[in-house]
């Protein structure tokens, strides 16, 4: 068998660049210190920014102080998932851009651009947390200190891994940032959604610590009704965020994914023991790093244990936590069922490799649902900026649009008549449900006519155009067929298997939240449309034609609820 062209190395910096030829480090070596950058800033910024001061402002601010804390763990989460699961899908690609990064000198100039950013970062948390702004002022700098650090971030990885570099590590990783986009959504869900569980997850927090540190001190201070604990020369509050909840919905994420991403080579029900053990784990080192951060702040250094409690430290916890279950389920034969399977490795970085076909099901809609978390974090009690998710959907599907036309996008009769049949299945459900009158009208009411008429526009032009296209790409053009095979492609849009069937049903349900019954039904007759001729179009269709009577009623009567 021919072994193809000759291997050639291609460089990852242009020849300009290379300026400082030392030092140089491997892939695992630069990955650990960007890790430690960031977790060094983040401390520095945790001990000198309290949030509360942004508590009920409107606007980005506002969003900051409720849900910034969450966005953040969201993206701790995807980095996790992410790094995990590339490493252990694709080690012979990871060993081979580590072997050519060590001959790489570390990236000076974006290095430096990374200083200067969060310079600026720095400069507007100044403003953004010491200034009484204005709501279109707050929303401005904070916008500029969320996109600055966003250019921070990405500049700080570049200076450790180079674009070329970056760019073949995320394609030669599979399905990997699907799976880590998908458990950031969840998490970023979760973590609010946790609260029920706070108190009891402090009352069990709280015994373990104080049990703990009395090893260590004798006048341990404990009060369980304040859940304040301590030493006489420091005492800390044990609220939320030490609670260990937090930790708890960031490993039930790692290790649900990670069972679902390999799940063909482990052995079930065992490997099922992970999550529990992760639980366990994670919790332990959080009594223990409660404990630790009392007895420093005992020690006299209350600014750091104070920060401690608000900063990486357990984020640090769970990735250690998250990648050594990974690594050690690897090496357990008892869980593991056999080796992983490596895809085909590409020769050099230069050369190019398969494109992922997950890509153009799953980005869309992850596009829309990115841009649904920005609109509604802007909006206070009314979503203003719907219209980022029609125009976002639009570039996505803009960007795959060669990918697309392989697939079939005719449709029959069926597919009206099945969007009818939805419809009046919904409002039946409706009626049952007995939902209140929404806040949306009144809302709509206040806009000028002009952004009025913009606004239902868009809505309208979403729900019939946008909307079915990337949800029905996501859920029956992907998620049904994955749910069959993991080369989704090679499954026929006529291959049926009522599992999959009622999985991705179930799941597109869960999006519609409280009208998660009328969602999963429709998605098992949408299913059906794809399936009666095998084509994609029948199933938008359907889905357009559905939307598309809901909005009209949603218009004629005044019924702004189902909206």
């Amino acid at each position: 068998m021919s072994e193809g062209p000759a291997e050639t190395s291609v460089a990852l910096l242009p020849e300009d660049s290379t300026f400082f030829a030392r030092p140089t480090f491997g892939l695992h070596a630069r990955l650990g210190a960007l890790a430690a950058l960031f977790i060094v800033e983040l401390i520095a910024i945790s001990l000198w920014v309290d949030t509360s001061v942004l508590q009920g402002k409107p606007g980005l601010p506002g969003w900051i102080e409720n849900a910034g804390k969450a966005a953040l763990q969201a993206m701790v989460a995807f980095a996790a998932l992410f790094l995990t699961f590339g490493y252990l899908h694709s080690k012979g690609a990871w060993k081979r851009i580590s072997r050519e990064l060590a001959e790489v000198p570390i990236q000076w100039r974006f290095l430096a651009g990374h200083a200067l950013a969060m310079t600026a970062f720095a400069g507007l948390t100044s403003v953004l947390f010491s200034h009484d702004l204005t709501a279109l002022q707050g929303n401005v700098v904070a916008g500029s200190w969320m996109l600055v650090g966003a250019c921070g971030i990405v500049l700080g990885v570049f200076s450790a891994i180079s674009p070329s570099a970056s760019l073949y590590l995320f394609r030669c990783t599979g399905a990997a940032w699907a799976y880590a986009s998908g458990g950031a959504v969840i998490v970023f869900q979760l973590v609010g959604r946790a609260i029920p569980l706070w108190q009891p997850a402090t009352g069990i927090t709280f015994v373990l610590v104080r049990t703990l540190l009395g090893f260590f001190v004798a006048d341990v201070v404990a009060n369980p009704a304040t859940s304040m604990i301590g030493t006489r020369e420091f005492t800390a509050n044990i609220g939320w965020g030490c609670s260990g909840i937090e930790g708890l919905v960031l490993i039930l994420v790692f290790t649900s994914a990670w069972l679902a991403f390999f799940r063909r080579e482990l052995r079930f029900p065992r490997a099922l023991l992970l999550i529990p053990a992760g639980v366990v784990i994670l919790w332990t080192l959080n009594v223990a790093r409660i404990t630790a951060l009392i007895l420093i702040g005992s020690a006299g250094a209350p600014a750091v244990a104070v920060g401690g409690f608000h900063s990486a430290a357990g984020w640090i916890c769970f990735n250690a936590v998250a990648l050594g279950l990974s690594l050690a389920a690897q090496r357990m034969h008892w869980i593991t069922a056999g080796g992983q399977s490596n895809p085909p490795e590409v020769r050099t970085l230069g050369h190019d490799v398969s494109e992922n076909p997950t890509a153009a099901y799953l980005i869309p809609f992850l596009t829309v649902l990115s841009a649904g978390m920005l609109g509604r974090a802007t909006s206070g009690g009314f979503e203003w900026l719907y219209p980022l998710r029609f125009l976002a959907a639009g570039i996505a599907l803009w960007m795959f649009r060669d990918k697309y036309k392989n697939l079939d996008w005719s449709f029959g009769w069926l597919a009206p008549v099945a969007g009818v049949a939805v419809f009046g299945m919904w409002m039946g459900l409706e009626r049952l449900h007995g939902s209140g009158d929404s806040s949306l009208g009144a809302n709509l009411a206040a806009l000028p006519s002009a952004g009025r008429v913009a606004w239902i526009g868009f809505r309208v032009l979403a729900a019939v155009i946008t909307v079915p296209i990337v949800e029905e790409l996501a859920f029956r053009g992907f998620l049904m067929r994955r749910l069959i095979s993991a080369d989704f492609e090679s499954v026929g849009l006529q291959v049926f298997r009522i599992s999959a069937v009622l999985i991705s049903s179930l799941a597109f349900g869960v999006l519609h939240g409280d009208r998660w019954i009328a969602g999963a039904m429709a998605g098992i007759v949408y299913a059906g449309a794809q399936l009666w001729r095998g084509r994609t179009g029948d199933a938008i269709v359907a889905h357009g034609v559905t939307n598309a009577l809901i909005a009209a009623w949603v218009l004629y009567s005044g019924d702004w609820n189902l909206w």
